[in-house]
């Protein structure tokens, strides 16, 4: 008998941390490790949602945003991942500092 591991193909692995909200890290820098896009669960004119994974105090954590510009630069750079990187809100969007 076959096991599922052995044919099953995901398109998008499960990222590991505990999810906490963006204001909990503004202004604290972090180590990006990780992202994917997803589909946004909420209906609005942005339909991508960016789920964020980094360290923090040595811990793994999440976030999850449709922020248009941290979706714009962790595209651009994600070459360049593992980084460091402040997330600050500047005005009314967030942004990799």
């Amino acid at each position: 008998m076959k096991k599922f591991s052995d044919f099953a193909e995901e398109e998008n692995e499960i990222i590991e941390g505990d999810k906490i909200k963006i204001t909990e890290i503004l202004n604290q820098e972090i180590t990006v490790t990780e992202y994917r896009m997803l589909d946004s669960k909420f209906n609005n004119a942005n339909s991508e949602c960016l789920q964020l994974q980094f360290q923090l105090n040595e811990e793994k954590r999440v976030i999850f945003t449709g922020s248009k510009v941290l979706i714009k630069q962790i595209e651009k750079y994600s070459d360049k991942i593992p980084f460091l990187t402040t997330i600050k809100q500047i005005n009314k969007y967030y942004s990799f500092t």
